[in-house]
């Protein structure tokens, strides 16, 4: 069973963050469909929003892993429908 969900994320030090949360997004590649980020300077953070395919175990192991990351904080919306 998969799903499509769009997970949002702020960076709020992307200096310290960004490896590790590019580090982890990369080893999910596989169920990764797109991926934007949009740096805002003037806050000091950086917004980024990445769409997936999977299933329930794999999405919500992505956001764990990244909300795990210091100064990451991480929200998913799943889809009800099956794909």
């Amino acid at each position: 069973m998969r799903k499509i969900a769009v997970l949002g994320a702020v960076l709020e030090n992307p200096q310290e963050s960004q490896g590790k949360f590019n580090e982890i997004v990369s080893s999910y590649k596989g169920i990764i469909k797109g991926r934007m980020g949009i740096p805002y300077d003037e806050a000091g953070v950086s917004v980024i929003s990445i769409v997936v395919v999977g299933s329930l175990d794999e999405i919500n192991g992505l956001t764990g892993k990244l909300g795990n990351i210091k100064g990451v904080t991480v929200k998913t919306s799943i889809s009800k429908k099956e794909v």
